[in-house]
This record gives structure tokens, C-alpha cells and sequence, in this order.
């Protein structure tokens, strides 16, 4: 390579290198001439969808978060919406300093058209706030699908009051889309300027585009958490357990003593308590389904990675481990799975358990719909 000029990807912002096809960065030399210079990682991930995984390095993503707080401006965070539990990055008021916070609910897309979003917006300020943070405005949109992109470039433009805009989130949120449908929608790009994929990780580095006035907005590494499911999945399993059309929730009217299977990545046990609906917000391609608590140790122990799938290969995840929940019977519930997605408990008492691969994060909250 030449030694007068270092070159970046213009799809995930990593360092080009030509030594080594088996390490990031790498390209031909030939590739250095043409105007756009793609690394063979998002150079395959743009035309053939290959979407292989790279090792990636949580605390390093975490360190340049972190430097955000020694700048002066705007942090727009990225929440999958779907999965916010998994997709808000824990402590970010110490990462961010004193900058304000945009809070953007990515994939509105995915729930139903009943969903009212006015309400859905207080549940996100609230679920902020609970958080510690207490962000200048909440949009609802969907980059994949354009929804509410001009409130998002308004609420924008209305809140940096010309400063750069650091776009930050967890990996898979949607970020790299998002900026990508903004540069369209802005007019300045016809095409996808930043690599995006369904696999965690897609963007390595920051990635600086500039703005007229001088100032860029900055896509930053998604942030790695590994407490929820998705980050585990092959791309094959990302497939099934991502929804990618709106949700159509599966409804159950369960007795105690009957289980609920989501795939082979969790299992909901009805122990005790008045007979409710459950109701599954998953992905519309996984597979539920109910039996007896007598006879669900032992068809897990048949099906897993059979029937009961994804995964196909069951020992690539941790070990199961069991979550004892208390529903209080004062207000409807949900219980989620980050990653995979959760279940709208009905308003009664009852004792559930709750099981998924150790360590990943299983919570419950108000009800979100």
C-alpha cells in the first residue's frame, strides 16, 4: 500500500489494509484507484449479502462512546424499538456529558397499525427518564421504510443548532440505515453511503460525513451487548428471530401448568394462577408452541434443534437458566426476552418461570401496548 495516503472504507469506516485478506480492512491494491474504496467485508456484504461475523471489541466501542463528552454537540441514540430493553446502552448520560440527548424509536414499522403512538411516545420518555436521562424529544420512526423521517430531520435540525450530530446506538438498532435513509432523504446521496446488514457489528469505526456548514454528522460503532439473544445468533438464525414485516402477535389463552416454547430460545412456564392471555410480540417467522408443564422438560429434550428451532445447533448457546417471575395483578405486564422480543401478560396474579441461554437479560415492565 501506499505510504503517502491511509484510506478508510467508505461503507464501515475501518482502516484499509493490503497485506492481509484474512484480517478487516483488507483489499486488492487495484481497488485503491476507484473513487469509492469498499473493504472485501462490505464489499461482499453489499453484493452478495454475505454476512459472516467479525470479532469485535466491546470496550473499545464503549471508549470512543465515551469520548463524545469532550465534544459540543448533539447525540441522536437509536433505539430498536422493537427490542428497546436490548438496544438502549446502559449508563449513557456518563458517556454522553452534557450534551443533550435525541432519543430516535427506530422500526415503527413492526407493530401493529391499533398501536397508538401518541401513547407509545409517553411510554418512551418514561422508560427514559427511568433510565437517567431525560431526552430533549422522542420520534417515532422507521428508517427502513421512511416513516416520520422529516420529524426526525426537523427534531434534528431544531436541537444541534449548528453543531456535528454523533449517532449512536446498540449493534442492529438501525443506525447505519438511518443515516443512509437521511442522506437520501436530504438529497446529497442517490445511494447507501454506510454498509448496513442484519448482522450485528456492520460499522467498525466512525464514520464523519460532512455537513454544508461545516459540522458532520458522525455514525459511531453500534455498541455490543451481549445479554441479549441476538447478538448469539448465526446470520441464518438472524433470519427468522429479526422481524422484517409488521408483527402479528400470537395470542394464547393459557390454564396454569401450560408452557409456551419460542423456538428453542426460551420457554415461558404458566406455574400458577387464574386462567389469561398471553400474548407474543416475536418475529412473525418463529415458532411458538404450547404443551402441557408436565411434558415440556421432556419434548424440550427431544425437539431441541429439531421442532423447536432456531438454533439448529442447541450447544452454541449458554446453558438454560430459570427466571422466577411474580405478577402483581395491578396492571398488565410484559415479560422480555432482549433480543427476541416479549409477552403481554394478562392483568391477573401469577407465578411464572421464565427460561433462557444464562446471561441473557429477562425483565418485566409495564405494558408497552
Amino acid at each position: 500500500m501506499s505510504e503517502e495516503r491511509e484510506y478508510v472504507c467508505h461503507g464501515c469506516g475501518v482502516l484499509i489494509q493490503t497485506e492481509d485478506p484474512g484480517k478487516l480492512g483488507y483489499v486488492p491494491e487495484s481497488a485503491l484507484t476507484r473513487e469509492e474504496v469498499l473493504c472485501q467485508r462490505c464489499f461482499r456484504i453489499r453484493h452478495y449479502g454475505d454476512i459472516g461475523t467479525v470479532a469485535q471489541d466491546p470496550d473499545l466501542y464503549l471508549k470512543k462512546l465515551s469520548e463524545i463528552a469532550d465534544t459540543n454537540s448533539l447525540v441522536v441514540q437509536i433505539v430498536d424499538l422493537f427490542d428497546f430493553a436490548g438496544s438502549w446502552i446502559p449508563g449513557i448520560h456518563r458517556h454522553i456529558g452534557n450534551n443533550p440527548l435525541l432519543l430516535l424509536a427506530n422500526k415503527i414499522d413492526l407493530f401493529p397499525r391499533s398501536v397508538k403512538w401518541g401513547r407509545l411516545r409517553e411510554w418512551l420518555m418514561e422508560a427514559a427518564q427511568g433510565l437517567g436521562v431525560t431526552p430533549v424529544d422522542v420520534v417515532l420512526c422507521s428508517a427502513a421504510k421512511g416513516i416520520n423521517m422529516d420529524k426526525a430531520v426537523q427534531a434534528i435540525e431544531k436541537h444541534r443548532q449548528g453543531r456535528d450530530v454523533y449517532i449512536v446506538g446498540t449493534t442492529n438498532a438501525g443506525k447505519s440505515t438511518f443515516i443512509n435513509r437521511l442522506l437520501r432523504d436530504l438529497g446529497g446521496e442517490e445511494k447507501d453511503v454506510i454498509t448496513t446488514s442484519p448482522y450485528p457489528g456492520t460499522t467498525l469505526d466512525a464514520i464523519r460525513i460532512p455537513l454544508d456548514d461545516g459540522k458532520a454528522i458522525v455514525d459511531t460503532p453500534g455498541i455490543v451487548r451481549k445479554d441479549r439473544i441476538s447478538e448469539w445468533m448465526s446470520p441464518n438464525d438472524l433470519k427468522v428471530i429479526v422481524p422484517s414485516s409488521t408483527i402479528h402477535p400470537k395470542v394464547y389463552q393459557l390454564n396454569d401448568r401450560q408452557t409456551l416454547f419460542l423456538g428453542g430460545l426460551a420457554r415461558l412456564d404458566f406455574v400458577s394462577g387464574p386462567r389469561q392471555p398471553f400474548v407474543c410480540y416475536v418475529s412473525n417467522r418463529l415458532y411458538v408452541h404450547r404443551t402441557k408443564l408436565d411434558h415440556a422438560q421432556v419434548f424440550q429434550e427431544k425437539h431441541h434443534g429439531e421442532l423447536l428451532v432456531p438454533p439448529d445447533k442447541p450447544e452454541t448457546l449458554p446453558p438454560w437458566t430459570k427466571h422466577v417471575i411474580h405478577l402483581s395483578g395491578k396492571e398488565k405486564e410484559d415479560v422480555v426476552i432482549t433480543g427476541l422480543g416479549w409477552i403481554s401478560c394478562g392483568k391477573e396474579k401469577a407465578l411464572l418461570h421464565v427460561w433462557a441461554p444464562e446471561g441473557i437479560r429477562v425483565v418485566t415492565r409495564p405494558a408497552m401496548i
